[in-house]
C-alpha cells in the first residue's frame, strides 16, 4: 500500500493537498482517506553568523521538511540574498548535499507553490561542493554565512586555477558597457564577484562580510550601490582600473601554469 506524506495549503476557495505526479500509484480518480498524522517535530536549525527573522526561519523549516521527505540527503544549506535583513529578495538558494541524486523538479514546483517564493535548488556531492570552496571564491562567500540542517566543517585548502578564475571574471565584464541599463542589484552582484576574485588571489579571507566592507572602502556606499546611487564616473575610473588590474594577473597566471606543463 502506497503512503505520502503532504501538508494541507491554504487555497482561495478550497484548501487543498499537493502530492507530486511521478507516483507510484493513486491514478487520477482514485478516492483517498485524509487523516492527521502526528505533529511534525520542530527542526533545529544550524545558524552560521547571521540571524533570522521567525518568518524565515518557518520557512526554512518548511523546506527541510519537504526535502527530508523526498530526498536521500546529507545536508541542506540555505543561502543567498533571501538571509539578508528584510526582505528584499528574489528567490531562495538551496544547496542540497545528496547521498543519492534525485529527480527534483516536482519538489521545487510544489515548494514554490506552498511557499510563495521562486526556488533555485542545486545537488552537489560533498566532495564536489569541497573542490568548489578550494579552487571558488563564490562558493566561499555563500558558506560564510548560511543556514544549514546539519552542522558542517569543511577543511578545503585553497587551490587558484587561473583559468577557472577566468571565466569567473567574465560575470563582472558586462558591468562597464551596460551601467545604465543594469539595476542597482545587478551591479552589486558584479562588483561583489569581482571583488572575491581579487580577495582569492591575494589569498585574504572571503566572506560576505570581508567583501562588502572592501565594497565600501573602494566604492563607497554597498546601499548607494544597490539602489543605483552611485557616482558613475568615479566609479567607472575606480572598476575598470580593478578589473584589468585583476585581469592582468589572471591572464599572467595561466601564461605561467602553461609554462609549468
Amino acid at each position: 500500500m502506497v503512503e505520502l506524506i503532504s501538508k494541507v495549503s491554504k487555497g482561495t476557495v478550497m484548501d487543498q493537498i499537493y502530492i507530486p505526479k511521478n507516483r507510484p500509484a493513486l491514478p487520477i480518480g482514485s478516492y483517498v482517506l485524509i487523516k492527521p498524522i502526528a505533529k511534525e517535530q520542530e527542526i533545529k536549525l544550524v545558524f552560521h553568523n547571521l540571524h533570522l527573522e521567525p518568518i524565515k526561519i518557518g520557512i526554512i523549516q518548511t523546506i527541510i521538511r519537504t526535502l527530508d521527505q523526498h530526498t536521500a540527503n546529507e545536508n541542506i544549506i540555505i543561502t543567498g540574498s533571501f538571509l539578508d535583513e528584510g526582505f528584499r529578495f528574489n528567490d531562495i538558494d538551496i544547496l542540497l548535499i545528496f547521498k543519492e541524486r534525485a529527480d527534483t523538479s516536482n519538489i521545487q514546483e510544489m515548494l514554490e507553490k506552498e511557499i510563495g517564493v521562486k526556488i533555485h535548488l542545486v545537488q552537489i556531492k560533498k566532495e564536489e561542493l569541497i573542490k568548489g570552496i578550494s579552487t571558488d571564491p563564490l562558493y566561499r562567500i555563500m558558506l560564510s554565512r548560511c543556514v544549514s540542517k546539519s552542522r558542517f566543517i569543511f577543511k578545503a585548502r585553497q587551490k587558484i586555477s587561473y583559468k577557472l578564475l577566468d571565466l569567473h571574471l567574465l560575470r563582472s565584464k558586462p558591468l562597464t558597457d551596460n551601467f545604465d541599463f543594469l539595476t542597482g542589484y545587478e551591479k552589486y552582484e558584479m562588483v561583489r564577484n569581482l571583488i572575491a576574485i581579487k580577495l582569492f588571489i591575494d589569498k585574504k579571507r572571503i566572506s560576505k562580510q570581508d567583501v562588502d566592507t572592501t565594497i565600501n572602502n573602494l566604492f563607497g556606499s554597498i546601499d548607494k550601490l544597490k539602489n543605483n546611487l552611485i557616482q558613475k564616473k568615479r566609479f567607472l575610473e575606480k572598476y575598470t582600473k580593478i578589473y584589468n588590474d585583476t585581469e592582468n594577473t589572471i591572464l599572467e597566471g595561466i601564461k605561467n601554469e602553461s609554462k609549468q606543463k
